[in-house]
């Protein structure tokens, strides 16, 4: 019984200690995927806009419809994209593109998928 009293309580003190973001990514590891073969990072090329240094991309997935900023990137309509997220901005105004997007993700890198 003292064993598995104590067994009881190393397996609670390692879950406290495990970082929240480690217990996340082994949540949703073993969760069903909710988009319909496409991941959240993910998306089909809808239009593109080329400024110095960027290339944004409005994409769609089976979730939603968003735009991304990437380091200059070769795609096209059509094309399918993953990438990695950086940081949202919310109410973000181009001063090169003369445009203000709502919410905009900038990456830090997106790759064309085959």
């Amino acid at each position: 019984m003292k064993i598995s009293r104590l067994a009881i309580a190393f397996s609670i003190g390692l879950a406290l200690l495990t970082p929240v973001h480690v217990l996340a990514a082994k949540v949703s590891a073993n969760a069903p995927n909710t988009t319909v073969g496409m991941a959240a990072n993910e998306g089909k090329v809808l239009s593109t806009l080329d400024a110095p240094g960027y290339t944004y991309m409005e994409l769609a997935n089976t979730e939603k419809r968003f735009w991304i900023a990437a380091p200059t990137t070769r795609v096209k309509v059509g094309d399918r994209i993953r990438f990695e997220q950086s940081m949202v901005m919310k109410d973000f105004n181009s001063k090169t593109l003369n445009r203000t997007f709502d919410q905009i993700i900038f990456v830090n890198s997106a790759t064309v998928l085959k």
